[in-house]
This record gives structure tokens, sequence and C-alpha cells, in this order.
């Protein structure tokens, strides 16, 4: 029998946003970055406004989260345009997916405590 893995759909993450989609935004995703699943919590490079997933050793600014992909992409070999949340809105931590480099309990905290910054809440 064929197994089948359904992957994460757009939004599955988003709990509540602020009226008018005011909660959303257009962002870049750096080139690069590879394939972005929805529910990514991602970071911004200070120098090109782009973004990438939110890494502990990055030292381009984008180790600050910032923002959650609404949408995937692939950026593996070009930028892509994509929709995220960006501020005011809740959002349930169970089904965000984080940097391969952010595995422990407390590195998730930490960019957890960094949406909360950007007035995104993790439930």
């Amino acid at each position: 029998m064929t197994v089948l893995n359904e992957g994460r759909h757009p939004g599955e993450f988003l709990m509540s946003e602020a009226q008018g989609q005011r909660s959303r935004g257009n962002i870049t995703v750096a080139s690069g970055a590879g394939v972005i699943v929805p529910g990514t919590v991602l970071g911004k490079v200070t120098a090109s406004g782009e973004y990438l997933a939110s890494s502990n050793t990055a030292e381009d600014g984008s180790e600050a989260a910032v923002a959650v992909a609404l949408y995937g992409c692939d950026a593996t070999a070009a930028t892509a345009d994509i929709a995220a949340i960006v501020r005011d809105a809740e959002i349930n931590g169970s089904v965000l997916t984080y940097h391969a480099d952010r595995n422990e309990v407390s590195e998730k905290t930490a960019a957890n405590t960094q949406l909360e910054a950007a007035g995104i809440i993790v439930r």
C-alpha cells in the first residue's frame, strides 16, 4: 500500500489576525534559502531586506525572528515573493517550522519571544 504524506497547508498555523488582512505583508525570500514551507519562522537580512529561515548562527539580521511564511516557495536558485504574517496575529506554535539549528526548546522559545516583539503571539 502506498503511503502519502500531507505537507503543511498555507495559513494552517494562523489562529487569528487583524481585520482587513493587516497582519499580512508581501516579502521576498532570498535566493539560496531553499524550500520554505508554510509556517516557517523567518528573519530579515538587514542589508537586502530579504528573508531567510531565522537561524541562531546568522549574523546578518536574520537571526531575529520577525515573520512567519504564510505560503511556501522554492528559493533555491532565485528569490521568491510570498505573503507572510508580519504583525498583529496569533499563531499555533505546534505547527511552526524552525531552522534546523533551532532544535532545542529554549531556542524555539527565544524565537517565539522575538516574534512577540513583532506583534506575533505564539500560542
